[in-house]
């Protein structure tokens, strides 16, 4: 079997948490990778909640100029409602170097949320 984890970055997008409002990841520098996709989990969904997830771009790590991503950018599709006890990802092919995924709030109390940004096709390898 051949190794993965020195040819990839994984960087917290999301810090697992339970969220009762929206939420913005961090932003997560492409610098040096050729692709990058989201791994967002969920736990428990708590008073009937509605929440979605997204991705933003932007050239910058100044929270007002990230814009949500075109879906001529993305790879595959999150969810219209985040499930309970699951796992869904999304790829970025855009050219901007910051992303980052945003937890929105429709309905409910709170959902248990996290992401991961997985950096993949490094300039340099090994991955630490």
């Amino acid at each position: 079997m051949r190794d993965i984890a020195s040819n990839i970055g994984a960087v917290l997008a999301l810090s697992p948490a339970v969220q009762a409002a929206t939420i913005k990841g961090n932003a997560v520098d492409t610098a040096g990778f050729g692709s990058v996709a989201f791994v967002v989990n969920t736990g428990a969904v708590a008073g009937a909640g509605d929440y979605t997830a997204k991705v933003q771009e932007s050239d910058t790590t100044t929270d007002g100029d990230f814009t949500d991503v075109a879906a001529g950018d993305l790879v595959g599709t999150l969810p219209a409602t985040l499930t309970a006890n699951g796992s869904f990802k999304q790829g970025y092919i855009g050219h901007k170097r910051y992303v980052r995924v945003v937890v929105t709030k429709n309905s409910g109390t709170s959902i248990a949320a996290g992401a991961v940004a997985v950096l993949g096709g490094a300039h340099s390898r090994p991955v630490a």
